[in-house]
Formats: structure tokens, sequence, C-alpha cells
């Protein structure tokens, strides 16, 4: 099943209408990939921070978060030191770490974490659901969109089919090992768990056919604005402005 662990929540941000908070982690993320310079990359990261905190999010899930991208980081801290070249920093057992190759590492830190938790804070803060509203909302492609929610509606059911397999090929006594034919089984299944899901989505879209689906998502969801969404917009575009300003001053 794929979580949700920060999608409820009373917090400003999670109050905030999801297409003012969509449009800002598309802004703010795309401002922050472009920083290159320490100023502006500080600043993104204080704004992230504090984001975090208006949101209440937990620390632990959200350090289960940044872990697999930190992991990333440090093979970027073990190798770009020492293979970026430039001005030597600091010599050890007869190899040179690179001044250079530091702080594009540094840069890369802080970029890999604060886009994170921007998107944490401002998306991860909404459900599926609520998303795919809120991309319609902003005038998305309808077949983008009507695929986006359904992927993640049928995702579990092709789960449910995949495990429903796994449980029969168990009961005639297939025990997985490091042979010819548990690798000939496995392909069976894939094999027939596409056919399943084929199978399944034709029912599905008939049955939609049936209903009235003309190929266009429509939403019954409504997102009323607010002044203190206004506001809250106001406010993230100018501390993206002011990164930009740092940046490219």
């Amino acid at each position: 099943m794929i979580g949700e662990p920060f999608a409820s929540g009373n917090s400003l941000i999670h109050r905030t209408d999801p297409r003012i908070r969509l449009i800002v982690a598309v802004l703010f993320s795309f401002t922050v990939a472009l920083c290159f310079h320490f100023p502006a990359l500080l600043a993104s990261l204080a704004a992230a921070v504090i984001l975090v905190l208006l949101a209440r999010l937990n620390p632990v899930s959200l350090f289960r978060r940044l872990l697999p991208v930190n992991g990333f980081v440090l093979l970027l801290w073990l190798f770009l030191p020492w293979t970026w070249g430039g001005d030597p920093l600091l010599r050890v057992s007869g190899l040179e770490i690179s001044r250079q190759g530091v702080t594009m590492a540094a840069i890369l830190t802080i970029k890999c974490n604060v886009i994170l938790m921007l998107l944490v804070t401002l998306v991860s803060t909404m459900s599926f659901v609520t998303m795919g509203h809120a991309l319609h909302r902003l005038r998305l492609p309808d077949r983008f969109v009507a695929l986006f929610v359904l992927t993640y509606r049928y995702i579990f059911v092709i789960e449910q089919e995949y495990e429903r397999i796994i449980r029969a090929v168990k009961i005639r006594g297939f025990v997985p090992r490091t042979t010819i034919h548990s690798y000939r089984t496995y392909a069976y299944i894939v094999g027939m768990l596409f056919v399943r899901a084929t199978e399944r989505a034709e029912r599905v879209y008939f049955a939609m056919r049936c209903r009235g689906y003309n190929g266009r998502f429509h939403s019954l969801a409504e997102f009323p604005s607010s002044r203190s969404a206004f506001l809250f917009f106001l406010i993230m575009i100018s501390v993206i402005a002011g990164v930009g300003y740092l940046e490219w001053r």
C-alpha cells in the first residue's frame, strides 16, 4: 500500500488550498534546483525548515523520508571531493581533496534536502485523491489527471491480484529457490499478472463507459478561496523571489 503519513493534520499547511501548495512547490523546487550560491541555498533551507515547523510533521517520519536521499548524498561526499579536480583543500594518504569538489557536494546536499522537505511539506500533506482534484482545477490535461487518479486506484487492485497468484502457487507446493524451475515460475507469475491486469482493465473500462465515461475526468471537489491562502501564496512568492535575488543579483 502507498502510505500517506503526512496527509492528515490540522496545521496551517494542511488547511492551505492544495492548488496553491502545488504551485508553490513546483516554483520553489525549480528555483532551488537552479541555485548554486550558498546565500540563496541557506535562505531556501531556512524557509523549508520553517514550512516543516508550520506543517507540524512527525520528525521521525520526516527523517525516514530524508534518509534514503541522504544515503545517495553520502555517495557524492565519498566520490566528488576526490574526483572533481581544482584547488587542493587537504591531502590524505597522497590523495588530494578538491575544494571545488567539497563545495559541490555541499551544494548538492543542501539542494536535495531542501527540495525533498518542500515536497514533503507542501505535496505530501494532501492525499493522492486531493492532489488529483487540485491538478484538475489547475487545468492540467484531463488524460493526465485521469491516468494519475486511476493509476493510484488500481495499483492496489494489481497488488491484490499478485497476492492471489502467489497464494495459489504456494498452495501447489511452490518453494522459491535458485533454480530454473523457480525462475520459470516467476516468469509465469509476471505473465499471468499482465493477463489478469489487462482483463481487469477491459472490464473496468467497459463498466465506466456504461456509466457515461467519455475520457474526461470530472471533479466535484471545491477549493474555495480564502484570504489566508492568498496571503500564504504572496509570502511564498516573495520568499522565492528573495531566493532568486540572492542567486542572480
